[in-house]
């Protein structure tokens, strides 16, 4: 099938080149502009989508918005039968949507209805849903609303960070992309309808989001620092500077909340209800770290508050 590509980070890389690897003729990949990156932001760095596409040698488009004459223009010239969207970052609108024969596609980290929106997977593991997946969705007018081809499921594992479900869910997506592409083209495969009465929304991820609040659960402190994980990374504020948190687990442990409860070989911390205990953290402007070793210098003391 002769299909134009739009995705820009590393989680859509499997499903361009599974594309490519099961015989479809990629027209155009369309994906965000190059964004500057370190420091002093002087250097242009390429999506992944970008590079994978180039190693390929694929057309890229990378319109600032996707949208005005000249876009348009270019998508019809690629002369696609089906759009295929995986994480592209923009909204398309109706009329773009409808330039390709078979309207688009796109593979959701979610399974649909359940986590519409731009941060499922942080949401699937702070809700502490068992299960997640992704489903390919044809693509409509509303935020992940369209009606659905198919779906496949995983487990979330009980210590799997955010970081290690999209690498797989990226995987999964792939696979499902293909087989759907599959099944569109022997035999033409029924969309079904979302159930909106079911429908839970993921809104976007911000530092502020990830920051701890200690009158919570520790198990739900143990989640929230596994969805946050690697970006932005959970953090609070201590007697010095503000520190991200990993490798945590809900346990025993009594006293106001945010209170230091031990410093020996974790860092043990008292929540609303138990105790999280870290093992990692990540100190402002340094690297991460065992807290172990951070807490060698006695930075904290039993008794002390955080956040």
């Amino acid at each position: 099938m002769r299909v134009v590509f739009f995705g820009t980070p590393a989680f859509a890389v499997p499903s361009l080149e599974a594309l490519i690897r099961h015989g479809h003729q990629v027209a155009a990949v369309v994906t965000q502009p190059d964004r500057p990156h370190g420091r002093s932001r002087s250097t242009l760095v390429p999506p992944p989508v970008k590079t994978t596409a180039l190693h390929y040698g694929l057309r890229v488009l990378q319109p600032e918005r996707p949208i005005g004459d000249s876009f348009t223009a270019s998508l019809r010239e690629a002369g696609a039968e089906l759009g295929v969207v995986v994480a592209y970052g923009h909204i398309l609108r109706p009329e773009l949507l409808a330039i390709p024969a078979r309207g688009m596609i796109n593979i959701h980290a979610s399974l649909l209805p359940r986590w519409r929106g731009a941060a499922p997977v942080q949401a699937a593991i702070l809700g502490g849903d068992p299960m997640t997946g992704v489903s390919v969705m044809q693509m409509e007018a509303g935020l992940d609303s369209g009606p659905v081809f198919l779906k496949q499921e995983t487990p979330i594992g009980a210590t799997e960070t955010a970081g290690q479900l999209t690498t797989r869910l990226a995987a999964l997506g792939a696979e499902a992309l293909v087989d759907a592409l599959d099944r569109i083209e022997q035999h033409g495969l029924v969309a079904t309808p979302q159930d909106e009465s079911r429908a839970a929304f993921a809104p976007k991820v911000s530092r502020e989001t990830a920051r701890v609040d200690w009158s919570r659960d520790a198990l739900e402190l143990s989640r929230h620092v596994r969805a946050f994980e690697p970006w932005p990374g959970a953090w609070t504020t201590t007697r010095g500077p503000e520190l991200k948190l990993f490798s945590a687990t809900a346990t025993e442990g009594e006293g106001a909340a945010g209170t230091v409860l031990r410093t020996d070989h974790a860092l043990l911390v008292a929540c609303g209800r138990g105790a999280l205990a870290i093992e990692e953290v990540q100190p402002a402007g340094k690297r991460r770290l065992a807290a172990a070793d951070w807490l060698h210098g006695r930075p904290l003391a039993v008794g002390d508050r955080l956040g």
